[in-house]
């Protein structure tokens, strides 16, 4: 009999530990679709602090605009979100992708000059922890980094720290350091949600890493009417089927062994500018999706560097 209620407590608390840890992932799974939606977002950064007291603060960058975060795809352990960005009434840019990945065991870090190397985690690494892959507007790497969504006291927040290229808003403009370390934190807000970041801007040499400047970021994301938004998704209709077999095709890229390096310009043209072309002629004519991949595919092998 006492080897029964032994037994029987055993299952009992093995079943408590499951259905705690099934609804832990259905909370992780329901604060990343919240991400999703119509939002009205401002991005507000400012230096903060420079070990070179005769560093100069550069000036504080705020920006504005409407964006739609588009479920792409959802399954139990992998949600994928489009960004559209909203200028104007008929003017839309495809914006960044972020990609949600439960457990994922392998990460691509950014090194610097538009390379990023491959890091395999164990299973203690990522167990109960989520991988957020962030792409360029051309589904090209940014960064990707590790972390545990926390839910406590009605907060639902991730948070990671992670080597990333110089951020868009600057990419083309400085040249005083070579890596930004962000440090991410997102939380879910009764109106939308917050991207917060406390970064450090490095010079990455041979010789190590130096810090040049710290920086505070803000980018809130608000929930907005859905009617701001009928020309972004009627666009969004006509060009996602080909940036959907883009990514089908950067992914055979990402499954490669290497590491991964890109070029600059090819032929005078960055690599979003060509993709982006395309993306308009195949909207036009209507390619099917052999037609998207095998166009892609020769465009994206120009830009990847072999590597040792």
């Amino acid at each position: 009999m006492t080897k029964f209620f032994y037994l029987a407590a055993l299952l009992i608390t093995f079943q408590i530990t499951l259905t705690s840890a099934q609804s832990k992932l259905e909370q992780d799974r329901k604060a990343i679709l919240a991400l999703g939606g119509f939002y009205k977002v401002t991005f507000d950064y400012g230096e903060t602090f420079s070990p070179d007291t005769a560093y100069k603060n550069h000036p504080q960058y705020h920006a504005s605009g409407y964006e739609w975060a588009v479920v792409e795809q959802e399954s139990p352990k992998k949600i994928v979100i489009q960004h559209i960005l909203v200028t104007g009434d008929t003017s839309v840019i495809k914006h960044w992708r972020e990609d949600w990945v439960y457990e994922e065991p392998n990460l691509l870090n950014f090194d610097k000059s538009s390379t990023w190397t491959k890091t395999k985690l164990t299973p203690a690494e990522t167990k109960g922890r989520w991988v957020q892959k962030v792409f360029q507007v051309d589904d090209s790497p940014r960064y990707e980094s590790i972390g545990t969504w926390v839910h406590v006291d009605g907060r639902h927040e991730w948070q990671s720290t992670c080597d990333s290229p110089l951020p868009r808003r600057e990419f083309t403009k400085r040249s005083d350091y070579n890596v930004l370390r962000r440090g991410n934190r997102i939380y879910v807000t009764d109106k939308g949600w917050m991207f917060e970041q406390d970064n450090q801007k490095l010079v990455r040499s041979a010789d190590g890493d130096k810090l040049l400047v710290r920086e505070k970021g803000y980018e809130e994301f608000t929930k907005a009417d859905e009617a701001k938004f009928a020309f972004a998704q009627k666009w969004w209709k006509n060009q996602q089927p080909y940036w959907t077999a883009v990514r089908q095709v950067w992914d055979e890229v990402y499954n490669q062994p290497d590491a991964l390096k890109l070029k600059g310009k090819v032929d005078g043209k960055l690599l979003y500018e060509r993709l982006f072309e395309l993306a308009d002629e195949a909207a036009k004519e209507k390619w099917n999706t052999e037609k998207s991949k095998a166009a892609a595919r020769n465009v994206i092998a120009g830009y990847v560097e072999k590597t040792v």
